[in-house]
C-alpha cells in the first residue's frame, strides 16, 4: 500500500501565494508519477497538475500553467504544488495521487492514479 497526505492548505486572501505538499510512505518504491486534482463544493473533480519522480514530464492544467509550479523531491517521496496569484475560484479541496509503474500515460486522467491522499482545503477571500 502507498499512503498520500496532504499539507499546506488554508485560508487566504485573493493574490495571495500557496505552497501544497504530498508525503508519500509506504510501497514508494512501485510508484511512477505524482498528480495533483481539486474538486469544489458542487463540482466535479478537475485535473491540476502532474510530474514523474524522475522530473522528465511535467503536466499542467492549461487555464492554470501560469499561476502554477509542480516540483518534487524524489528522495523524500513529496511532491509540491506552488500556486500564485489565488483566486475565490480557486477555492476547493486539492488532492494528490499517486500513479504506479505501467499504468496509462495519461496525466490528466484520474482513474489511471490508484493512490489518494485525504486532500487539504484551500479557501481563497476575495
Amino acid at each position: 500500500q502507498v499512503q498520500l497526505v496532504e499539507s499546506g492548505g488554508g485560508l487566504v486572501q485573493a493574490g495571495d501565494s500557496l505552497r501544497l505538499s504530498c508525503a508519500a510512505s509506504g510501497r514508494t518504491f512501485s510508484t511512477y508519477a505524482m498528480g495533483w486534482f481539486r474538486q469544489a463544493p458542487g463540482k466535479e473533480r478537475e485535473f491540476v497538475a502532474a510530474i514523474t519522480w524522475s522530473g522528465s514530464s511535467m503536466t499542467y492544467a492549461n487555464s492554470l500553467k501560469d499561476r502554477l509550479t509542480i516540483s518534487r523531491d524524489s528522495a523524500k517521496f513529496t511532491v509540491y504544488l506552488q500556486m500564485s496569484s489565488l483566486k475565490p475560484e480557486d477555492t476547493a479541496v486539492y488532492y494528490c495521487a499517486a500513479k504506479l509503474q505501467g499504468a496509462p500515460n495519461r496525466p490528466e486522467w484520474a482513474p489511471s492514479y490508484a493512490y489518494w491522499g485525504q486532500g487539504t482545503q484551500v479557501t481563497v477571500s476575495s
